[in-house]
């Protein structure tokens, strides 16, 4: 197997790792062309059996140095065998940053999580006060029913958490006023706005009693000619389906 004497300046691709043998290690450099041997970039197994090189490399060494490697490139006998630069001197020519990632990770965590906390502490302190009101109000006929409140895993006494005795009167107008809000899509919600289910009723109602094509055919007639198409695009944008001005009584 031949040996050609070769400098090498690459980065360490990965973490070195120990040898079969006590004083020896061995690495990967990635290395770009810049030698008569290499004429593209490429990964190039080292070792060394210099005790000083492999303790370096084990416990001082991460990847993503910049070393320059000089030693003897052994070439392969055999198609299928491998290149490798035996180092017997290693010099440092630049260091990666250190990067404590896991400390960052841990961080970010921590952060996320006490935001979600302060967020949820929050809500239940709103919406305990909001219940409050309920459980202040004069108690009506029949047996009283229980809320309770708290954070996920922590039903009973403790922080954050809030038991509220309501009567059925209460908790049927607290449940008109979850239905109230449930009418409105979510970007449509006005805000601290709710509906009495009354009104709710009404409106359906109304809307269920009108007559498009009556509604339609009234308007169109009121309608100069030249304007009943661009009414009629207005009225189907507004209540959906209606009649075309042909299909209108004249």
């Amino acid at each position: 197997m031949d040996a050609f004497p070769l400098a090498l300046d690459g980065y360490l691709a990965a973490d070195p790792e120990p040898g079969d043998r006590e004083g020896t290690a061995s690495w990967r450099l990635t290395c770009s062309a810049g030698t008569d041997l290499l004429v593209e970039e490429a990964v190039i197994p080292c070792t060394t059996m210099e005790p000083d090189i492999a303790h370096a490399m084990l416990t001082e060494r991460q990847p993503g140095d910049l070393l320059r490697v000089i030693g003897h490139l052994t070439l392969p006998d055999t198609a299928d065998g491998v290149i490798r630069l035996h180092a017997d001197t290693l010099e440092v020519l630049w260091e990666a940053p250190t990067l404590d990632a896991d400390a960052d990770v841990d961080g970010d965590d921590t952060d996320t999580a006490t935001a979600t906390d302060a967020d949820r502490t929050s809500a239940i302190a709103a919406l305990a006060e909001a219940l409050t009101g309920f459980g202040q109000a004069a108690p009506g006929p029949g047996q009283s029913i229980r809320i309770h409140i708290s954070p996920t895993g922590s039903l009973g006494s403790g922080e954050h958490c809030h038991s509220f005795d309501v009567s059925p009167a209460m908790a049927h107008r607290l449940a008109d006023y979850v239905d109230a809000m449930n009418c409105y899509l979510d970007s449509e919600r006005p805000d601290s706005v709710a509906l009495d289910p009354e009104t709710i009723a009404d409106l359906a109602e109304l809307f269920e009693d009108i007559d498009l094509i009556g509604l339609t055919n009234a308007v169109l007639n009121a309608t100069r000619p030249e304007h009943r198409a661009a009414v009629t695009q207005a009225m189907d944008d507004m209540f959906g389906d209606v009649p075309a001005p042909e299909e209108t009584d004249p």
